[in-house]
């Protein structure tokens, strides 16, 4: 028998920072959690205990909170390409992967703000062997058409019990991530030949752009299927024209189903309704733009 060892990575997950800018008399809040994952030159750690080559995880953590400390944050697609390029200098470490989750607050005045329940933003930076790519996204974004939506046509048999309807409430809670083309010559993704993120990138306004393509889509579909409506999300992602290559989308089906009020004497023409939170219908899919070039292994550590 032959054993060897395979892929492998190791890091510090979930390091939660807050982060206050008090250059204006406006504060600017950042509250984030950042994962990072490294791979290279590891195999004797793993086989042997040889830790020469290991960065520790705790210096990490620290590299984080220094990175804040010293340069600021910013939009979190920046923060993370500067420590993943950080990361790839260690002479052992040939891939870095750094994962972010930035965490809402509304600003109630110059220095005073209310934590929001909603949707966080996302972002997944990957440095390795000279390449480069940024995935964008946003997670929990809570969707709901109370019509304009329906379901039939549907394979049948015996353990067939859902009956079709017309007219539903359509809701689900939206995880999408999308891929940023490489920039080519004068910005152009379709001319890009490597893969080096545009150092000029306007994350933040990408990043809205492309959530409100997202609020969009959804409103604006009159949905046969879910999947349907994930298809309109993932075009009008993509049409933003702000240089993405890909996005994928998750959709549960936050089912709504309507409460029988005959035995109250009462009549419920779509107006009351048991909402169900499991088991759910899940809907997910990428949708890509053929044009730009691939790149899969932005998607995997």
């Amino acid at each position: 028998m032959a054993i060897t060892l395979g892929p492998n990575r190791y890091g510090k997950a979930e390091i939660r920072m807050v982060h206050v800018d008090r250059t204006t008399p406006s504060h600017v809040l950042t509250d984030l959690n950042v994962s990072v994952a490294l791979s290279g030159d590891l195999d004797a750690a793993h086989t042997v205990g040889d830790n020469s080559a290991v960065l520790p995880t705790d210096t990490q953590k620290n590299t984080v909170y220094a990175f804040a400390a010293e340069h600021g944050v910013g939009a979190i697609e920046d923060f993370g390409l500067r420590l993943a390029r950080h990361f790839v200098t260690t002479p052992s470490i040939t891939r870095a992967v750094v994962t972010i989750e930035a965490y809402p607050w509304r600003r109630l005045g110059p220095h005073s703000f209310q934590r929001d329940g909603g949707e966080s933003r996302t972002a997944r930076i990957t440095v390795a062997d000279g390449g480069e790519h940024v995935i964008s996204g946003v997670t929990g974004l809570v969707l709901m058409n109370t019509t304009d939506s329906e379901f039939v046509g549907f394979i049948k048999d015996r353990y067939t019990t859902l009956a079709e309807t017309t007219d539903r409430i359509l809701a689900t809670s939206v995880t999408a991530a999308w891929r940023h083309a490489p920039a080519g010559p004068a910005g152009d993704p379709a001319e890009a030949t490597a893969t080096p993120t545009a150092p000029d990138a306007d994350w933040n306004t990408s990043y809205s752009t492309a959530r409100q393509a997202l609020s969009d889509a959804f409103t604006g579909t009159y949905s046969r299927a879910l999947q349907e409506t994930l298809f309109a999300m993932g075009q009008a992602v993509l049409g933003t024209g702000k240089g993405l290559a890909e996005v994928r989308l998750s959709l549960p089906n936050r089912h709504h189903f309507l409460v029988d009020t005959a035995p109250f004497g009462l009549s419920n023409e779509g107006t009351v309704f048991h909402a169900d939170d499991r088991p759910y219908g899940l809907i997910e899919a990428t949708v890509r733009d053929d044009e730009l070039p691939e790149a899969p292994q932005a998607w995997t550590s």
